[in-house]
């Protein structure tokens, strides 16, 4: 398995001068996605939960709805210059009479650590029909559980901590126990290793849940939720237009600039209570 944290030389300048010292930086690597053997997908990832990364992303691209859809996850192929496996190379099997991915979902050359909607082959697939909509979750959501919500994620990134440079997200229950937290340098690798953990767990429809980001909550973050029956998705950060459209159209809570103590709902404010 790669190393999720990586340690180099560096200078670190201050006012006081120049000093060496060796420094964690957070790995980023290549894994292709394979389905029976053919690529679909290569992402830029920090090595870990791959198993979870494949399953959250073929859940919120509609390829599966339920973790017996998949017979096997497996590493192959991939080797380093001494013959070793890299583990970046992760093959599925589907379960018989779950059809393959088609065009729409494959991506061209690879997506990267940043954007996963960019390279995807038609831009028709990107508003992904969910099986699990959430628009009838009746959960409601305090406010003062929402605003605790970032620093309960923040305690959760171990791998930030020693680097800096990651992102994360978290599934919480209403009432603010941390089910799961997960860290990639990409924001939507994160949301899948969290969704896929919940699908492997039995967790998918996700209802009752809040998805907590530490970033931005852009469109594609909002659909994945919507793929995984997600009622509620939190960010740090500000949503997209498109983003909060979508969440409008799901029937998902958009929460935004979850900071202190304040908040920006976007949609779905009847499931946030308190704060009047």
């Amino acid at each position: 398995m790669g190393r999720v944290t990586g340690r180099r030389s560096v200078t670190r300048v201050t006012p006081t001068g120049r000093t060496s010292t060796i420094d964690s930086l957070a790995a980023e690597e290549p894994m292709e996605l394979r389905v029976g053997g053919r690529s679909l997908a290569v992402t830029m990832r920090t090595p870990g939960a791959d198993v979870e990364l494949a399953h959250g992303f073929l859940l919120s691209e509609g390829v599966i709805t339920k973790v017996d859809d998949v017979v096997t996850a497996r590493y192959c192929d991939g080797v380093d210059d001494k013959g070793r496996n890299t583990y970046n190379v992760l093959d599925v099997a589907l379960a018989d009479g779950v059809p393959v991915p088609g065009p729409g979902v494959e991506r061209n050359f690879y997506t990267t650590s940043s954007c996963g909607v960019c390279g995807k082959a038609s831009l028709d697939a990107v508003r992904t029909r969910t099986a699990f909509s959430p628009a009838g979750d009746p959960v409601r959501v305090d406010v003062a559980t929402l605003l605790a919500l970032p620093d309960r994620l923040r305690e959760a990134q171990r791998i930030f901590d020693a680097t800096g440079g990651l992102h994360a997200a978290g599934l919480f229950t209403a009432d603010g126990e941390l089910l799961v937290a997960r860290e990639d340098v990409g924001r939507h690798n994160a949301v899948d290793k969290v969704l896929g953990w919940a699908l492997l767990n039995g967790l998918v429809p996700a209802a009752g849940s809040v998805l907590m980001l530490s970033g931005r909550a852009s469109f594609e973050l909002v659909q994945k939720a919507a793929m995984a029956g997600v009622p509620v998705v939190a960010a740090i950060s500000a949503p997209s237009t498109l983003a909060v459209e979508l969440a409008e159209d799901s029937g998902i809570t958009l929460v935004g600039f979850v900071r202190g103590d304040h908040m920006t709902v976007y949609a779905g404010a009847e499931r946030v209570s308190g704060g009047e």
